[in-house]
């Protein structure tokens, strides 16, 4: 009797710490807020930005293209997964005026190609102005580096992008309103079938 009522009270135990437990996080995909559209010289790039889920690293941006610092900067780095700019200096060792913290968390991944992310240097909270595009699954760059946004247009123009390609323009612009859903066509009222 001792033995029932002693496992009857331990199955009880552990079932109020099951249902104590935090539910497991969900793998939620970022939000999307603001587009960014990149005039370059070989085409135009349209990057979605994760203004909820990346606020420090995403007003830092808005902040510089508002200011017109991208226009004119080049892509001074290409290669076969990314491609990289936003640096005055040309160089990779420049910057704007100021750094911002790192900003990761686990829904801000590089699982996928074309995510859009902040460049730093050893110093984690060094990130200033210059951002890659990813042109193939990049997920070693996870929990280190800062994904912001994601490339919703201009892939192809991403794919071409060359060591010196100039980024004439960097604007901010709403998001695209959702296309409303074609509604199925209508049967005409009043049509009979003729029986054969």
């Amino acid at each position: 009797m001792r033995l029932t009522a002693a496992l009857a009270a331990l199955v009880m135990l552990a079932a109020g710490a099951l249902s104590a437990a935090p539910a497991a996080p969900k793998d939620t995909k970022p939000q999307t807020g603001r587009w960014v559209v990149v005039e370059t010289n070989k085409g135009t790039i349209k990057f979605a930005l994760y203004e909820k889920d990346a606020p420090i690293t995403t007003r830092n941006f808005i902040e510089l293209a508002n200011r017109k610092f991208y226009d004119g900067l080049t892509f001074h780095r290409v290669e076969d997964w990314v491609a990289q700019g936003g640096d005055p200096t040309g160089t990779g060792m420049g910057g704007s005026e100021k750094t911002i913290k790192l900003e990761t968390k686990p829904n801000l991944t590089f699982d996928e190609p074309y995510i859009v992310g902040m460049a730093r240097s050893q110093d984690p909270d060094s990130a200033s102005s210059q951002f890659y595009i990813t042109k193939k699954p990049a997920p070693w760059l996870n929990g280190g580096y800062a994904a912001f946004g994601i490339v919703m247009a201009g892939q192809s123009v991403v794919d071409k992008l060359e060591k010196g390609d100039v980024m004439k323009t960097v604007r901010i612009v709403p998001a695209p309103k959702p296309k409303p859903k074609a509604a199925a066509p209508k049967k005409p009222s009043g049509t009979k079938t003729k029986k054969k």
